[in-house]
Formats: C-alpha cells, structure tokens, sequence
C-alpha cells in the first residue's frame, strides 16, 4: 500500500487538496478550535482512505505542470464549495437564535464561540450549541466523509467545474438563499410571537402612557421568549435534523448531475 501511494504520490496530492480544503469549511471541523495539525492529519487519513477506490475508478492525472497546478485549484475550489454549503446548513440553527434573540432584548449580550473564533448573542450561542449536537448525533461527519469524500470522487471530476458552471452558480447562490430562509422558518414561532409582544406592549403604552416600555417589555418578551423556546424546542430539533438529511441530499444530487 505504502509503495503504490508513494508511485501515485500526484494523484494522492490532488485527493488531499480536495479534502483538506473540505475540512477546513466543514461545519465544526473548520473552527480554530481544532489544530491544524490535526485537520492536515485527518485530511492526509482520508486521502489515503479513499487512494485505491479513486485510483481503481481511473481518476485522471494532468500530465503537465500547468495542467496539473490548474487541477490542484480545482479541487481546492470542489472541496470548498461542498463545505459552504454544508456550512451554509449547519448555520441555519444558529442565525435562527440570532434573529429572536434581538427581539428578544439580548442581542447586546454576546458571548466568544471558540470554534469560530468570533463573539455571538448569547442565545445564539445556545442555539449553536444545540447545533452541534443534533448534527454529531445525524450522523454527519460519517455522512460527510463518506458523501464529501468517497462520493464526491466518483461523481465529480475537475473538468466538471467548467462544464457544469451555471448549475455550482446556482448552487452557491441557492445556499446562501437557503442559510436564510431557513433560519428565518426556524425562527418564526419565536420570532412571530414575539414580535406580536412588542406590537401589544406598544398598543398598551399608547394606552397608557405612564407604563415604561423599556422596564415593563423587556421582562415580558424575555420570560415569554423562554417558555416558547422549551415548548418549541423539540420541534425545533427535529425540524432542523430534516434540513441536515436534505442539505445532504441535496448535495449528492449536485454532485451526481442532478440537479442544480
């Protein structure tokens, strides 16, 4: 095995350019909360993982230098695509908190998410919390390796980017559409709710104008915000398990030629 990998080291180079580039925008494991080291090593497993199931198929090798620096950017951009998207889904779950959570009077409070490195409202970060756990426990990263790298191979070559450009347009495009209708349907049974909270709270201040809105609203949208989101949660849940399975979907069809 060591001597076949080391005889196709050009073709096991190109392999780990496309995953490698996969891990490092894949929800959880591209966070700079995980080493590099580890995500290089990860990435270097993979390749070779996969080395003989990709040679088998006839994965075509440039024979030139120029040709073969353009493969490396094109598998670079194939692996960077599939986690945006994946990432783009993943993300779905965390703006949702975000979105209610300014509705909600907390949007100021934000906490350091380690793994993106980057400060979020606090209930998002509970939300992103949450996230992570219901993708480990859909089985996404056997369902990303196995789709992002086994499959992905088979069904997609370099050449694939310019013949098949208008449809990864659309893919692209799609999926930061997705990111935020997602989030938003995610969201609205707490966003809604609370927005009629504010309408009422300002009918009644209209109504009454001695009660102070700052004192007397920001309790209210808060206690209400939180008795919805533990009614609503295994909901929730379960409706954002639904997206991870058809961002999954979504992705093998992408791949296979599908659709866009």
């Amino acid at each position: 095995m060591l001597n076949e990998l080391v005889a196709d080291a050009d073709l096991l180079f190109l392999i780990a350019v496309r995953v490698l580039a996969l891990v490092e925008t894949a929800p959880l494991l591209s966070g700079d909360g995980v080493p590099q080291a580890a995500k290089v090593t990860l990435a270097g497993f993979a390749a070779a993982a996969v080395f003989p199931w990709v040679k088998e198929a006839g994965y075509p090798v440039p024979g030139t230098l120029a040709a073969y620096v353009g493969a490396i950017v094109g598998e670079a951009m194939i692996g960077l695509i599939m986690g945006f998207f994946l990432t783009a889904v993943y993300s779905a779950f965390t703006t949702a908190g975000q979105f209610f959570s300014l509705q909600m009077g907390l949007s100021a409070s934000e906490t350091y998410d380690p793994l993106a490195q980057t400060e979020i409202p606090v209930v998002g970060q509970f939300m992103n919390l949450i996230a992570m756990f219901v993708f480990v426990t859909a089985s996404g990263f056997q369902r990303l390796f196995v789709l992002g790298v086994g499959g992905s191979f088979r069904a997609l070559k370099v050449a694939d980017l310019l013949s098949r450009r208008d449809d990864w347009y659309a893919y692209v495009a799609g999926s930061m559409g997705s990111l935020f209708l997602n989030a938003l349907v995610l969201s609205f049974p707490i966003f809604g709710t609370l927005l009629l909270v504010s309408v009422t709270m300002g009918l009644f201040s209209k109504a009454a104008p001695q009660m102070n809105l700052l004192t007397e609203g920001f309790p209210i949208s808060i206690i209400v915000a939180f008795i919805l989101m533990a009614t609503s949660m295994p909901y929730m849940i379960e409706a954002f398990s639904s997206l991870i399975d058809t961002g999954f979907e979504g992705m093998a069809l992408v791949l296979s030629g599908g659709g866009s």
